[in-house]
């Protein structure tokens, strides 16, 4: 399989050397350093957006919106995701090796555990709120678009966060103009685009090569010697718990409490990790996405090219709807897993572009919390004018303007028939799997 790069050697260098000049100016580090928060990653509460808008070029009005996102805020995943760290820490409680800081973390950990067992992976009502806020910046930005009786499909993957987040986003618009209709349907005969985990991709961006090069990094980063001795007042109880998971659970529940209710009630966990254990959870977290749904050299960019059948059925439904008149939106709902290798794949913001290896990833720019916090999403906003036959097209990440690496006369908007040549450059371009 060969790794493709869809444009020039002149335009990668450019395109390689802006993340360098962007990193050393304002590096990932600081960023963490001054809010922990950034280092949740996939966990991060989404962003209120804050940039303005660039307006249109004169004479051109929005009309149709294609958009790809993530479900909002959500309970922990995984099995024992909050049994273990709780028994773990009753376990020294009981021994009295608790800290008074540790006793806090406990009744913090049981709340968690109360309140989100057998939700796991649930749509928190934060995720919901998430998703209204959206639907409705959405519609005061582009009004056009949902004007008078326009018509709205919805399409979510099969999993009920996503579905959840899709009827928020509805109830929004519906809100704001009862005259839009709606279509909204989450199933399997979706899925192969939704969320495709049968692509032949999905094998090669785990090889044992990439496993080796994680464990190898993850060796490099896994000192939480800190926050485990703040924890536990017995230096060598805190010992044998750094040869647990215990560090990363707690991790885990310190990232998803600001997407629950309790964060109302209880104190953030993040004063537990020093600034290093909170940098270096997050290069853990950060090289396994790279690897995962990045341009990782190693895999060959293969997760990028888990995304070529959204890809595929974006451009066609974009090529259907601006033929109308007046199209409306379209709106889709799904993962950060799917998010983040559509956003690498389109080379959105330069994410395509490959880095020189995992110990250089935030060095180089490549870092993932500016992609896929809760809730996280791609909107193509499409512009026509009475006046001229060419269609606009901007870019949002996040609702914020993104960059493609496609010319333009017209930044941040490009001509929808450049980008829509692109988009066909790179599917013309995946690599054939057996």
């Amino acid at each position: 399989m060969k790794h493709f790069l869809p444009y020039s050697l002149s335009a990668v260098l450019c395109l390689i050397i802006i993340p360098f000049i962007s990193a050393s100016a304002q590096q990932t580090r600081t960023e963490i350093a001054k809010d922990q928060r950034l280092a949740a990653a996939n966990y991060r509460d989404y962003p209120t957006p804050t940039k303005a808008l660039t307006p249109a070029p004169a004479g051109y009005q929005p009309f149709y919106i294609s958009h790809y996102g993530r479900h909002g805020s959500r309970w922990l995943i995984g099995p024992n995701a909050f049994d273990k760290p709780y028994a773990a820490l009753t376990k020294a409680d009981s021994l009295g090796k608790l800290t008074p800081r540790g006793r806090e973390v406990l009744a913090t950990v049981k709340a968690m555990r109360d309140n989100g067992r057998s939700r796991e992976g649930e749509l928190t009502p934060l995720g919901a709120e998430q998703h209204r806020a959206i639907a409705k910046r959405m519609y005061e930005h582009f009004p056009q678009v949902f004007a008078g009786k326009t018509h709205v499909d919805a399409r979510s993957t099969v999993v009920i966060r996503c579905i959840l987040s899709m009827e928020n986003e509805l109830l929004q618009l519906a809100a704001l103009n009862p005259q839009l209709t709606f279509t909204h349907d989450a199933s399997y005969h979706d899925m192969y685009f939704m969320n495709d985990q049968e692509s032949p991709f999905n094998k090669l961006r785990n090889t044992q090569a990439v496993k080796d090069s994680l464990k190898a990094f993850n060796e490099r980063h896994n000192d939480f010697t800190h926050m485990l001795r703040t924890v536990f007042n017995d230096t060598a109880y805190a010992n044998r718990m750094a040869k647990t998971d215990l560090a990363f659970r707690l991790w885990n529940m310190c990232i998803d409490l600001d997407n629950t209710e309790l964060r109302h009630h209880f104190k953030p966990l993040y004063d537990l990790f020093s600034t290093d254990e909170t940098y270096n959870a997050w290069l853990q977290n950060n090289a396994y996405w790279y690897c995962a749904s990045g341009p990782n050299k190693i895999t060959n960019g293969a997760g990028m090219y888990m995304q070529a059948n959204l890809l595929r059925r974006f451009l066609a439904d974009a090529d259907s709807c601006v033929q109308l008149q007046h199209p409306g939106a379209q709106l889709r709902f799904a993962h950060e897993s799917t998010v983040l290798p559509f956003v690498c794949l389109l080379n959105i913001n330069g994410f395509g572009n490959p880095r020189s290896g995992l110990d250089n990833l935030d060095k180089e720019g490549w870092a993932s919390y500016r992609v896929f916090p809760m809730a996280c999403n791609v909107q193509f906003i499409f512009y026509r004018s009475a006046k001229h036959n060419d269609i606009l097209v901007k870019i949002l990440l996040n609702e914020e303007e993104a960059t493609l690496p496609v010319k333009t006369d017209c930044a941040p908007y490009y001509h929808w028939n450049d980008v829509r040549a692109y988009m066909q450059h790179l599917l013309s371009s995946v690599p054939h799997v057996d």
